[in-house]
C-alpha cells in the first residue's frame, strides 16, 4: 500500500554477482535492461547521493569562495518554478554541488528540474548560489539527512507521489535504516571481480547507529536476456 503522506520509494539497481554497483565488470547488455525497466515504476523523481550527482548530473562542485550575497536567505525551504514535473532530487548536507541551471537534461530521459537537499551545516552564500540559478532546495535534518523529513517534504512541497532511490550504497543504506525502502529492484549482471575498492548495495555511514540487518521478502524473479536476473522484493517492517 502506497503512503498518503510520503511518495512510495523503489530502489532500482543493477548490481555484479559479487554485491557491486560500479567499477569496471558492470555489463553493459544489462546495463541497458536496467535503464529499459526503470520507466515501468512511473516515478516521477530520482534521488541520489552527493557522489553520484557530483560525477554525473551535476556541474561538479560549486566555487570553494562563494561571492557575499546582499540578501541573507534564511534555512528555509524554496521551490522555484519549473515547467515540468520530473525531478532529479540532489541530497548534498554540506552544500557543495555546483550547478549553471536549474534543469537536468539527459539523453534519453524527461526533462528533470533540480532540488538540493541540504542540512543546517549550508552556509547562506550557498543558498544564495542556488538561488541565483533557480534550484529548489529543502534542508531535512541538522547535521544529517532525515529520510523521513525529506519524504514528507517532497510529497508535500512538489507532490510527488513515487520516487527512485538509485545509489549509492550509503544513500540506500541510509533510506533502509529508517525502513523507507517500499520495494527493491536488482538487475543482477552475471559478472565478478572482487574488487574491494567498488561500492556495494548497501554501505552504512559510520555516523548511523547500528540496527538490526535488513530482511527482505522475494516478491518476483525474471530471467533476462545475457543471463541476467531482475529481483524485486519488498522490505520486511
Amino acid at each position: 500500500m502506497e503512503s498518503t503522506n510520503r511518495p512510495y520509494v523503489v530502489c532500482h539497481m543493477l548490481m555484479t554477482l559479487d554485491g557491486k554497483i560500479d567499477g569496471a565488470c558492470m555489463s553493459a547488455a544489462c546495463a541497458k535492461a536496467y535503464g529499459q525497466l526503470r520507466t515501468t515504476f512511473d516515478c516521477q523523481a530520482t534521488i541520489y547521493g552527493t557522489t553520484t550527482m557530483a560525477g554525473t548530473y551535476s556541474d561538479g562542485l560549486a566555487p570553494a569562495e562563494l561571492p557575499v550575497s546582499e540578501t541573507v536567505w534564511s534555512h528555509e525551504d524554496y521551490v522555484a518554478p519549473s515547467d515540468v514535473r520530473n525531478f532529479i532530487v540532489s541530497v548534498d548536507p554540506q552544500g557543495i554541488l555546483g550547478w549553471n541551471d536549474k534543469y537536468i537534461e539527459k539523453r534519453g530521459r524527461p526533462k528533470a528540474h533540480v532540488i538540493e537537499v541540504l542540512t543546517g551545516q549550508v552556509s547562506g552564500e550557498y543558498l544564495a548560489y542556488l538561488r541565483k540559478v533557480d534550484v529548489s532546495y529543502v534542508f531535512a535534518g541538522k547535521d544529517r539527512l532525515d529520510c523521513t523529513l525529506l519524504l514528507g517534504k517532497l510529497k508535500a512541497l512538489f507532490h510527488i507521489d513515487r520516487l527512485m532511490l538509485a545509489g549509492g550504497g550509503q544513500m540506500n543504506w541510509s533510506f533502509a535504516q529508517e525502513d523507507l525502502i517500499d520495494e527493491l529492484s536488482i538487475i543482477l549482471a552475471p559478472t565478478a571481480d572482487g574488487n574491494r575498492e567498488a561500492a556495494s548495495l548497501f554501505e552504512k555511514p559510520a555516523f548511523l547507529p547500528e540496527r538490526l540487518p535488513a530482511v527482505f521478502h522475494l516478491k518476483a524473479v525474471e530471467k533476462l536476456d545475457n543471463d541476467g536476473l531482475w529481483l524485486r522484493y519488498t522490505l520486511g517492517k
